[in-house]
């Protein structure tokens, strides 16, 4: 069973590269605050940090200047960006290894209920994916012709009534979020209808 066995592997390493990364970011906003001597050694040190972090602080810093906000303040953002970035990854991956194991069950015992309830629960799991892509990239502009494109293509006759009823706030969607919650009440209710009844 891929859940059980290297799921846990897999997300014990996604988390170990998170909090190197949170740690990088803490020490970059205490250098931006502290201010060292530049010429020292913890002031080098302190330009290192900011060299490695800066090409994913910059959006941040950027975002926080337009609204007149303290960019220093911009590895919180970061920080922020990736803890929501790390969870659906490792929901992802766990989702992807459930479906794996649900099929192989599902072929295995020759119990077709099963394996429609998994074929059910995939195709609402990329779904989500394609909601969550869409989300973080209304933060940026993309063509049409691009894959970012075809994921709003998709999603587009399930988020546009979504989003008449709650509008975006600026840059945030808070329908995504709505979307999101309901389907995955829809594959709580798959499960229990095809695959544990």
């Amino acid at each position: 069973m891929l859940s059980s066995t290297v799921y846990p592997i897999v997300a014990m390493i996604i988390w170990g590269a998170f909090f190197v990364f949170l740690s990088l970011l803490i020490l970059r906003m205490i250098f931006n605050y502290a201010d060292p001597n530049p010429f020292g050694r913890i002031g080098r040190f302190g330009f290192k940090i900011r060299k490695i972090t800066e090409r994913f602080v910059y959006p941040a810093a950027r975002f926080l200047a337009n609204f007149r906000v303290d960019t220093r303040l911009a590895p919180l953002v970061t920080i922020f960006v990736a803890l929501i970035l790390t969870y659906f990854a490792t929901r992802i991956i766990y989702d992807t290894f459930f479906i794996i194991d649900g099929l192989s069950a599902g072929v295995a015992s020759g119990n077709p209920k099963v394996f429609i309830g998994f074929v059910l629960y995939g195709l609402l799991s990329v779904l989500i994916l394609f909601i969550f892509i869409r989300f973080i990239s209304s933060w940026l502009v993309f063509p049409r012709n691009t894959f970012l494109g075809f994921v709003k293509k998709v999603t587009d006759p399930i988020m546009l009534p979504v989003q008449r009823l709650i509008p975006p706030i600026g840059m945030f969607d808070i329908s995504a979020m709505l979307v999101l919650i309901l389907i995955g009440l829809l594959q709580s209710i798959v499960l229990r209808t095809f695959v544990y009844s």
